[in-house]
C-alpha cells in the first residue's frame, strides 16, 4: 500500500440528501450529517486518499439552486489550482444529473470530479451511501479518470455527465445514461472503463459573474393549448426549452405561439421521451420539428430538457449571441 504522503488529495464537498439523512424527529429523514461524518463512516476510504472534508450545506437537492452550484464549482476550482487532485460532490439523487451537468459545463480541466449520492439513507437496511461514496472516492482519485469530464457515480457504474438521469425513485440501479451507457463500473476496488467521451467543444463558460437568467421549462402533452408557452415572456423568463413529444412536437395549433415567443426570447426544443434526439430535418407537418426550427426554435440535440435549460440558462448569463448558442447546442446532437 502507498504511503500516506503519496496518496492523491480529494476534496469532498457534501451538500445534503438522502446519503445525509437520519430520523427528523417530526416524520420522515431530513439532512443531518456533514461530509466528515460521511467520510468517517467509509472503511478503507483512507487507504484511497487523503480527505478534505467540507459540508458547504445541508439541504434535499430539490432545494439546490444554479447558484449553490456556481459557488461548489469556485471551490473546487480553488481546489484544483492548489493541491487537490480530484472532488467529490455529495448530494440527494433527485437533482444530481443537473449538479453533475453544470459541472461538467463549468469545470474543463482533466482532473476528475464525481457527483454521488445515495437511494438509501444511512439507517435504512442496505445503505448504500458508504459503499457509493468509497466507489466514487476511487474513481475521482484514478489517473484513469483524468480527462472525461464531470462523472456520476452509483451502484458502482460510472456515468458521463451528459448522459446520465435518474429512472426510478427508489433502486439503487435507479440510474442509465440511455444514449451512451455507463463508462465502467469498480469492480475489486478498481476502476474499470470501458470507454471514454470526447471532450465538451463548446466556448469556457465563467464561473465567477453574477445569477444566472430564469429559463422555462415546459412539457408537452396532448391537447396542449400553449397558453404556459405564450405566457412564458410575460412572467420574466429569458429563455424556454420545450419538451416536445416524441422527436420535438407540439401541436399545430401551439406552432404559432412558439415562433411569436421565439421572436422575443431563446427558445430549445427537446424531447419528453428521455432518449434519442430532437430531430432538425424529418418532420414537416405544422408543429413539427421543421415547422417549429422555421419559426425560430433550436434543437437541443440528445439533451433532454432539464439539462438543455441548464446551458441556455449559462450561454444567457455568457452572453452568447444565438449562433454561439446554436453551435453550443449542435455540440450534443
Amino acid at each position: 500500500m502507498a504511503t500516506l504522503s503519496r496518496l492523491p488529495r480529494l476534496l469532498v464537498l457534501s451538500l445534503g440528501g438522502t446519503i445525509t439523512m437520519t430520523g427528523s424527529g417530526t416524520g420522515g429523514i431530513a439532512p443531518t450529517l456533514g461530509a466528515a461524518e460521511l467520510v468517517a463512516a467509509v472503511p478503507g476510504l483512507a487507504e484511497v486518499a487523503q480527505i478534505e472534508a467540507r459540508s458547504p450545506f445541508k439541504v434535499g437537492s430539490s432545494s439546490l439552486t444554479v447558484e449553490n452550484i456556481l459557488s461548489v464549482a469556485a471551490t473546487i476550482e480553488a481546489g484544483f489550482d492548489g493541491d487537490i487532485d480530484g472532488a467529490v460532490v455529495i448530494q440527494g439523487t433527485d437533482t444530481i444529473e443537473e449538479t453533475a451537468f453544470l459541472l461538467d459545463l463549468l469545470l474543463r480541466g482533466p482532473k476528475p470530479v464525481v457527483v454521488v449520492g445515495a437511494m438509501r439513507g444511512p439507517q435504512q437496511p442496505g445503505a448504500d451511501g458508504p459503499a457509493n461514496l468509497l466507489a466514487a472516492a476511487l474513481v475521482a482519485a484514478s489517473p484513469a479518470a483524468r480527462g472525461l469530464g464531470t462523472l456520476v457515480v452509483l451502484n458502482d457504474e460510472i456515468h458521463a455527465a451528459r448522459f446520465v438521469r435518474k429512472g426510478h425513485t427508489s433502486l439503487t440501479s435507479a440510474f442509465a445514461s440511455d444514449n451512451g451507457g455507463p463508462l465502467g463500473l469498480v469492480a475489486e476496488g478498481r476502476v474499470r472503463l470501458f470507454t471514454r467521451v470526447a471532450p465538451l467543444d463548446l466556448p469556457p463558460l465563467a464561473i465567477a459573474g453574477g445569477n444566472a437568467p430564469a429559463v422555462a421549462l415546459i412539457k408537452i402533452g396532448m391537447g396542449d393549448d400553449g397558453r404556459l408557452i405564450a405566457a412564458t415572456p410575460g412572467l420574466g423568463f429569458a429563455g424556454l426549452v420545450i419538451e416536445g413529444a416524441g422527436a420535438g412536437h407540439v401541436p399545430g395549433p401551439v406552432a404559432e405561439i412558439v415562433g411569436e415567443v421565439a421572436a422575443r426570447l431563446p427558445v430549445v426544443l427537446a424531447s419528453r421521451t428521455l432518449s434519442g434526439p430532437a430531430f432538425e430535418r424529418t418532420y414537416g407537418y405544422p408543429g413539427s420539428e421543421i415547422d417549429l426550427i422555421g419559426r425560430g426554435a433550436l434543437a437541443a440535440g440528445f439533451l433532454p430538457g432539464p439539462k438543455a435549460r441548464l446551458l441556455l440558462m449559462l450561454a444567457l448569463r455568457a452572453g452568447w449571441d444565438r449562433p454561439t448558442l446554436q453551435k453550443a447546442l449542435a455540440a450534443f446532437a
